[in-house]
């Protein structure tokens, strides 16, 4: 009852807007004239939702050799319309390629796309790529668990002085709309030698890069900061809906936020409420933003790593409370911050 008394007061002040949803459009390419900056030339990516496929387009315009997988046949005819490699199963991309790149939506997804059936090291302890990367934002715990399970399996072709294969974990930061500009913050966890190396595949898709540390501090890193974001969307939020309320313009108070203490991401790039920002999600009916309950499913990667840890987060439990998707019908599962 709350969330759609907040989401009324929202909506108050909605102003008609005339922008158009701006859907992810493949386009025919070529290939880039200069070679690409990197040790890998062949790049394998699984996972071609929201984000992936943007991430993996972004590849494509660079001028690597990309293959690609996803269980949605739609996502993976988009690919080869345009001429890029497609595969039946996550061990048909590791076979073909140098770096293998995975984003995909939970820690289950990535385990069984590492070692389940047809996985990328299905094929025993022999592997063919010497990188593998994970963007998915999972549990720290799973980001080591499957590092330390690439490191013991061996090298199918050693090249460029790498012994062994190696695992990082980089999940980011920025949205859908990041992923389309190729402006995405990479927070990376793994060896810092592999790290370096892969930066330019990272910059191929982003504007910066973090090293956060060994493995699974990416992830850990990455809860951490979507943790602050729903804590500082809820805030702004509820801090609009008063204001209007009180008889304040959403448009005014934003302008008060942003050249004020309140200024935070959720406030300039990323406004919840409808006509005062252009192209995000909330001038599109909240539609092509980050799905709320993949919010509920970080929150809860960041309450059970407080557990773990000893930490009381009174916040944290409180915010889970705000985004009860369990209970929401597939047509609920609206996108943030629709239900808020």
């Amino acid at each position: 009852m709350a969330i759609s008394r907040l989401r009324s007061m929202i909506s108050l002040s909605k102003c008609k807007s005339t922008a158009m949803s701006l859907p992810f459009q493949f386009s025919i390419f070529r290939r880039a004239s200069t070679q690409v900056s990197s040790q890998f030339e062949s790049i394998g990516f699984i996972g071609l939702g929201n984000m992936g496929s943007r991430m993996a387009n972004n590849l494509v315009k660079a001028g690597y050799k990309v293959a690609v997988h996803d269980i949605n046949e739609n996502s993976m005819k988009k690919f080869s319309d345009m001429g890029v490699d497609t595969k039946k199963t996550p061990f048909e991309v590791a076979e073909d390629s140098d770096v293998v790149i995975t984003m995909l939506p939970s820690s289950s997804h990535v385990d069984n796309v590492y070692t389940g059936p047809n996985g990328l090291i299905h094929g025993g302890n022999l592997l063919r790529p010497r990188l593998l990367i994970d963007s998915s934002t999972i549990d720290p715990q799973t980001s080591r668990k499957l590092s330390e399970t690439v490191s013991n399996c061996i090298l199918k072709g050693k090249k460029d002085n790498w012994e062994t294969p190696k695992m990082l974990d980089a999940p980011v930061s920025g949205g859908v709309l990041a992923a389309e500009a190729g402006t995405l913050t990479f927070m990376v966890g793994g060896s810092e030698e592999a790290y370096l190396a892969a930066k330019p595949l990272f910059l191929s898709m982003g504007k910066s890069t973090v090293y956060c540390g060994g493995a699974g501090n990416g992830s850990a890193a990455k809860i951490c900061n979507n943790l602050a974001m729903a804590i500082s969307m809820l805030g702004v939020s509820e801090a609009l809906a008063l204001g209007q309320s009180l008889g304040i313009a959403a448009s005014t108070l934003t302008k008060v936020f942003n050249c004020s203490s309140a200024r935070c991401w959720s406030s300039d790039t990323y406004n919840p409420v409808p006509g005062v920002m252009e192209g995000v999600p909330s001038t599109r009916n909240y539609d092509g933003g980050f799905a709320s309950k993949l919010m509920a499913k970080d929150l809860n990667l960041a309450a059970s790593a407080a557990k773990a840890v000893g930490l009381k987060c009174p916040v944290t439990f409180q915010t889970q409370k705000i985004f009860p998707v369990r209970n929401l019908s597939n047509s609920q599962q609206l996108q943030l911050p629709a239900t808020l």
